[in-house]
């Protein structure tokens, strides 16, 4: 049987840096260019062969057989280090225990107070900015994701100071968790700058975050919030729930799955709308019909098909994870070919999302795609799936959706320059340098002309 040294090499490697190089100068190019190479590719991280699957139906059957490929890889080696085990990086065997230690934090009694924090907050940000302001829109949306995350997990508004260091360390993490991914473990060790602020960010967050959990643990009340939620969870028989240790683990990990990505499509999703007026428009309709003068709230969202058909499309251009690995912990037959234990196995739900022979116009924002039930949901991962499927995922389509809205029904959107929006590639995709200029509602758009920006039609970057 053909083992992983028959699977097709990516080319441009480096016998030293394996495909470093490609992967630092173009990420996203190199890991869509690999799906012409055939349903697996074997490319090189350092001195570790990688076998990334470029074909659905193979990441389906890696993604529904958790046990054998689970999780693992650079990308959560280095999640290890600052979220040590919690949800999202903790292997098969934890992972039952503690998902189920966690789905009380997401009930859908839960759901409606997390919605009205929400709403609250993104309406206190919208009415904050001034008519033909120019936003640093990824700023902006990370102050929001920050605060929403913070409320709903410790009810009351950290400090502005503790939450602007929070936020400024997990920059440095997301930043750092790239980095450190595709180099070689050697060099994660030297004591450059960048690996002393990484550590430095670690310690910080942990330290401030353990505080706050040894505190919380010592008032037993239910402040209606994640913590409380994830303090007072026992097991099924009654058993013990988390441990301090896993507590903190936990907590970081919410705060880091709830802020950065969400932020993203958020920004990305506004972007987005600035360059397809029309989109906006339909959905500003939408919110203002559905609202009636009042709030956006929980009860809302079953009568938001546009704007979440928005969400959805923002997320398919641009999946907030655009490459997830697994490592197999036994030996495994993958198509055909026989991968030795430990082998990493990666995916790009970036590369998969735009492939011209799962989706028409895959490089277009077309809302309206979703409409359509017909649509394949096997190739569309942007939360992953089977048993490892993001357990956030409603808490994040729910604040995206409700703070799409809430900006739109006060602001139109519109570029101020006509340059081409990178994205940068860090463990997330984040827009590089994105400005929007918002204008009243009922005004007239300042320095662009709205009918020219509602033909335009957004072409992937």
């Amino acid at each position: 049987m053909p083992t992983i040294q028959d699977i097709p090499r990516a080319p441009g490697g480096n016998p030293l840096l394996g495909h470093a190089g490609p992967l630092v100068r173009d990420p996203l190019d190199f890991v869509s260019s690999l799906t012409g190479h055939g349903p697996l590719v074997r490319m090189d991280m350092g001195t570790k062969n990688v076998v990334v699957v470029c074909d659905p139906a193979l990441i389906r059957q890696v993604l529904l057989d958790d046990r054998v490929f689970d999780k693992g890889g650079p990308l959560f080696e280095r999640g290890r280090e600052a979220l040590g085990n919690g949800l999202i990086t903790c292997p098969h065997h934890d992972h039952r225990r503690l998902r189920r230690l966690s789905q009380p934090a997401f009930h859908p009694n839960r759901m409606v107070g997390y919605a009205a924090v929400m709403t609250e907050l993104a309406d206190d940000m919208a009415s904050g900015w001034r008519d033909g302001q120019v936003l640093d829109v990824v700023g902006e949306m990370m102050a929001l994701t920050v605060e929403v995350t913070v409320r709903t997990l410790f009810t009351d508004s950290l400090p502005r100071a503790t939450a602007s260091q929070i936020t400024d360390d997990f920059l440095v993490l997301m930043t750092g968790f790239f980095r450190r991914m595709i180099t070689p473990p050697l060099l994660n060790r030297l004591p450059s700058r960048g690996n002393r602020d990484y550590t430095r960010a670690i310690e910080r967050l942990r330290s401030t975050v353990g505080s706050i959990v040894a505190a919380r643990r010592a008032d037993e009340s239910d402040h209606g919030d994640l913590l409380s939620a994830l303090c007072g969870a026992t097991g099924p028989d009654g058993s013990p729930g988390r441990t301090e240790t896993e507590l903190i683990d936990e907590v970081l990990t919410f705060l880091l799955a709830g802020t950065e990505t969400t932020a993203a499509t958020l920004s990305w999703a506004m972007h987005l709308l600035s360059q397809n007026q029309e989109v906006e428009r339909q959905v500003h309709r939408e919110v203002e019909a559905v609202r009636s003068g009042s709030r956006l709230d929980f009860s809302h969202l079953g009568e938001l098909e546009t704007t979440g058909n928005v969400i959805k499309e923002t997320l398919r251009l641009y999946p907030a994870v655009w490459m997830l690995t697994r490592v197999t912990s036994a030996d495994a037959d993958l198509d055909g070919y026989v991968l030795p234990e430990g082998t990493i196995v990666a995916f790009s739900p970036y590369a998969i999302h735009r492939r011209a022979d799962l989706y028409e116009r895959a490089q277009s924002f077309v809302p309206d795609r979703w409409r359509d039930a017909s649509v394949v949901q096997d190739s569309y991962l942007p939360f992953s799936a089977g048993a490892r499927k993001c357990m956030g995922d409603r808490f994040a389509l729910t604040q995206a959706t409700l703070a799409l809205g809430t900006v739109v029904s006060r602001w139109r959107l519109a570029p101020v320059t006509d340059e081409p929006l990178r994205p940068s590639v860090k463990a997330s995709l984040t827009p590089r340098r994105l400005r929007l200029r918002v204008t009243v509602r009922g005004e007239r758009p300042v320095g662009r002309d709205s009918a020219e920006g509602s033909a335009r039609e957004s072409e992937g970057e």
